[in-house]
């Protein structure tokens, strides 16, 4: 586990960015924080360390949202917004899931009974008393 302090939107986008240079085929994160504690910020930076140019945004509506010209398949979920589990296999989660790219799914814990058990955690936390942009980042 590791525990790292973002004290503004570019650091918590740069930490995002390192670990999508580390990044291998078939690893998949677990994003989760409340609304407004960075985690779009920090899934741009994911994006930028596989190489993506094109802008990035949370997927609220369409569930997922495929990047394909990094070095590798980028697969960006946000299942807020999903009604029953059966969403899911109606996309074909598991082509993603289990494919040659690199998931990161917002607010899996919706959907826990069909995260693979391999998928990092990455759980990103607001303190306001240590200042507006302090992000506390664990990552498992």
């Amino acid at each position: 586990m590791l525990v790292k302090e973002t004290f503004s939107a570019k650091e918590t986008f740069e930490l995002g960015k390192l670990l999508g240079e580390q990044a291998k085929a078939g690893m998949g994160y677990c994003l989760n924080g409340d609304l407004g504690t960075g985690k779009t910020v920090f899934t741009q930076g994911f994006a930028k360390g596989l190489g993506i140019e094109e802008p990035v945004n949370s997927p609220t509506f369409t569930i997922v949202q495929v990047y394909e010209e990094g070095r590798l398949p980028f697969y960006h979920f946000d299942v807020y917004r999903i009604g029953d589990i059966e969403e899911m296999d109606e996309i074909g989660y598991e082509d993603y899931f289990y494919g040659d790219g690199v998931s990161l799914v917002e607010w899996a814990s919706l959907i826990e009974e069909i995260i693979p058990k391999n998928f990092g955690k990455i759980t990103i936390e607001k303190d306001l008393e240590k200042g507006f942009d302090y992000r506390r980042i664990t990552i498992e």
